[in-house]
């Protein structure tokens, strides 16, 4: 069982809708107890950083964290991609999970219009689970104003105002800073490839 987690910021119907057309078992939650009984993680984002503090008023950042050494597979779409990380510049004040220990900040650019809103391509810079099966240079679609940097988890980059992390993965985590759910094709390799994990 997959656990969508809901804290009022995620893309939620899209994605379980993408799920149920991969014969997933998956269920929206914001129940802790569930999620730390779940065999895998997605926590989606859509919008302004400082909705993941509602992660912590519903007890489910601890929820999380147990399940991290549990080894439970967890993937972070979007902002929940850039939870994973230190915090955002976006919300200075609401604190990421602090897996990868980076910053995410908004695109800086005179050329680009951001937000950043649309197809583009993803080169990916090494062997990665997630991305199984995918081609660099494959299209996906992103929504988003603020990015996480190039770090050592980094699978795969995107190009906009500068480069930028597209997909991290490290032994259980993973996340993307597009949207599987409506990437089509790609998306739905993304999403069947943390299935199979």
């Amino acid at each position: 069982m997959i656990a969508i987690i809901d804290y009022k910021a995620g893309n939620l119907a899209s994605v379980k809708k993408a799920l149920d057309y991969l014969g997933a078992k998956s269920k929206v939650t914001n129940d802790p107890q569930f999620v730390r009984s779940a065999d895998k993680i997605i926590l989606p984002g859509v919008g302004h950083f400082a909705a993941t503090a509602e992660l912590d008023r519903q007890g489910l950042r601890d929820a999380i964290l147990d399940s991290i050494p549990a080894n439970k597979p967890f993937l972070g779409i979007c902002v929940g991609m850039q939870w994973m990380m230190a915090g955002s510049s976006e919300a200075p004040d609401a604190a990421g999970l602090g897996a990868i220990p980076a910053s995410c900040e908004r695109f800086r650019c005179s050329v680009e219009k951001v937000p950043h809103v649309g197809w583009n391509h993803i080169a990916k810079l090494r062997n990665s689970r997630l991305l199984n099966g995918i081609e660099s240079g494959s299209f996906v679609y992103y929504s988003h104003s603020y990015c996480a940097p190039i770090t050592p988890e980094t699978v795969a980059v995107t190009e906009y105002a500068g480069k930028y992390s597209a997909a991290v993965e490290r032994d259980n985590l993973f996340g993307v800073q597009f949207h599987p759910e409506k990437s089509g094709a790609v998306g739905l390799q993304v999403l069947r490839n943390f299935m199979d994990l």
